[in-house]
């Protein structure tokens, strides 16, 4: 068990957390969520040690072992793979060291042979003889071939030495397990195998990620940072969107019932008040009236962008034909006489190891590039609008947000603008700013206003996830679930992905791959599609 007693931590005047108390038990995981700046590595880090709280305390059941995921990628270059991750288990790796420098000993004295006794009891009560065999299994499970294990870290690649720090935390059976962000640079595999060792794990898990999809299936409490509080929930980051969401609504009705309640009220005291054989009544309404209270609602601090994809008119039954598609750029083939056909309800994520040829297509089909071989033909009642992976080109100009939708808008009016601008997060004057020193995430804000604004049937977006924090993910991730129209996309998160497609084309070194499924089901039942894959 790992508790928290009324921690604080503030930075000048601005706490960013304050009196926190919580309380983490054996064989749960908790996820901790918040809008980016929270503290949520932060809180990591005051629970592993690394750094002191303004107040408070973190207190650890005596004796119980705390494991880090590390951050620092060249902290081991010096170390063997197979000394790295046994390292996560400090004192068990000082025995190791300890044995092998008396046994070293030309001189063996009685002394040496205690100590040495002394050091395999304690070796044989941590599982010693197993160690080295428990960190290759871990490895193993990673994809680190055995072949690796003895490499020095300074030879392996930037995702091969995170997965041996991601084992160097599991090594031991740690009592309590400190992870941020464990799912960044891994393949699917790697994803999946962490997944399931963290669900038959028996002891304390505590993780920050951003991967929604990971959350949910790891997860059994949610620890949500709001306000420089923490709130625990009971089970995964869905459930607590849905509560939160629910609770919102809930509170709103509330207070919509106690409004009407009080405006009654009001019109009866102010009907009768002068009308003395209703005096007593409407004095003693006047005193109901003073008793109600409305909840003060504190909606999330988090800001959720409005993303409502609504087509200005219905699309056929013949959307987009592509027959024979080929395309070379700079001496390699990236599209090899792709042909397929979408229809009407296809809501198609393209995926794989290969994201220029999706994007590619995207370009072509949008006549953005020309093919040099094969064609594509739109349906007559197909209006389509297209979110490509780098805006650079779209934003180079100093427009203000405003006059760079204008063209766009369905009324040509600032005042109209200016109001759609609001629900996705630009308030006041920010629909002043020019478009040209926008941030990577106001940008894509930006273009996504302007595809609705289009109101087109059929939607094409290249990476609509990337510099996007949770809240704007999850909108976009809803409103493209509800999208009526077709849509064509790829993104590097998992349950974007899962939840929005009914269909997925890979693109493989082999040719393409076509099939009316959803992703998990995909993934399920195809080990080399895992293979091929690395979500970020």
């Amino acid at each position: 068990m790992i508790q928290v007693s009324n921690l604080t931590l503030r930075f000048g005047k601005k706490a960013l957390f304050e009196e926190v108390n919580l309380k983490f038990t054996e064989g749960n995981c908790y996820g901790i969520i918040g809008a980016n700046g929270a503290g949520k590595s932060t809180f990591l880090k005051i629970l592993s040690g690394e750094l002191e709280s303004t107040a408070g305390d973190v207190i650890l059941t005596p004796g119980e072992r705390i494991s880090v995921l590390e951050q620092d990628h060249f902290k081991y270059d010096d170390n063997t793979v197979l000394d790295t991750v046994m390292m996560g288990n400090a004192r068990l790796y000082e025995i190791m060291k300890e044995k092998n420098l008396i046994y070293a000993k030309e001189d063996f004295s009685d002394a040496d042979g205690i100590r040495a006794s002394e050091l395999e009891t304690e070796f044989a009560a941590m599982n010693g003889w197993e160690a080295e065999s428990d960190a290759a299994s871990l490895l193993n499970g990673l994809s680190i071939e055995l072949d690796m294990h003895t490499k020095k870290m300074s030879e392996l690649s930037g995702s091969e030495k995170v997965k041996v720090l991601l084992a160097r935390a599991l090594f031991g059976n740690p009592d309590i397990l400190l992870l941020d962000e464990p799912t960044n640079h891994l393949d699917l595999d790697a994803i999946r195998w962490l997944k399931e060792f963290l669900i038959n794990f028996n002891n304390t898990v505590i993780v920050v990620s951003h991967d929604r999809y990971f959350l949910n299936k790891v997860c059994t409490q949610t620890v949500d940072i709001d306000y420089a509080k923490m709130q625990l929930y009971a089970g995964n980051y869905d459930f607590w969107y849905e509560s939160s969401q629910l609770m919102i609504r809930q509170m709103k009705e509330a207070n919509k019932k106690k409004e009407d309640k009080i405006k009654e009220l009001q019109e009866f005291i102010q009907r009768f008040s002068a009308n003395a054989s209703k005096s007593k009544q409407a004095t003693s309404r006047k005193r109901a009236l003073e008793k109600i209270e409305l909840d003060n609602l504190r909606p999330s601090s988090r800001k959720y962008p409005y993303v409502d994809f609504k087509p200005d008119r219905e699309i056929g039954n013949e959307v987009l034909t592509v027959t024979n598609l080929s395309k070379t750029i700079d001496g390699v083939k990236v599209l090899d006489k792709v042909s397929f056909i979408a229809g009407r309800e296809d809501k198609i994520a393209f995926v794989g190891s290969f994201p220029i040829a999706a994007t590619t297509l995207f370009q072509m089909t949008t006549g953005e590039m020309e093919p040099d071989e094969g064609d594509y033909k739109w349906g007559v009642t197909v209006s389509h609008s297209y979110f490509p992976k780098d805006n650079t080109k779209d934003f180079d100009c100093s427009d203000t947000i405003v006059d760079w939708l204008m063209p766009y808008s369905p009324e040509k009016d600032p005042t109209y603008v200016r109001g759609f601008l609001g629900r996705m997060l630009f308030s006041g004057d920010d629909g002043l700013k020019r478009v040209n020193v926008l941030s990577g995430g106001e940008k894509v804000r930006v273009m996504l206003s302007k595809m609705m604004m289009l109101g087109s049937n059929a939607l094409i977006l290249d990476e609509p996830t990337n510099h996007l924090d949770m809240e704007s993910i999850t909108s976009v991730n809803n409103g493209m679930i509800k999208c009526p129209g077709v849509v064509f996309f790829t993104s590097q998160d998992h349950q974007f992905i899962q939840t929005i497609a009914n269909r997925i084309i890979e693109f493989t070194p082999n040719g393409m791959i076509d099939k009316i499924t959803s992703y998990d089901d995909y993934l399920d039942n195809d080990e080399m599609a895992r293979k091929r894959q690395a979500l970020s």
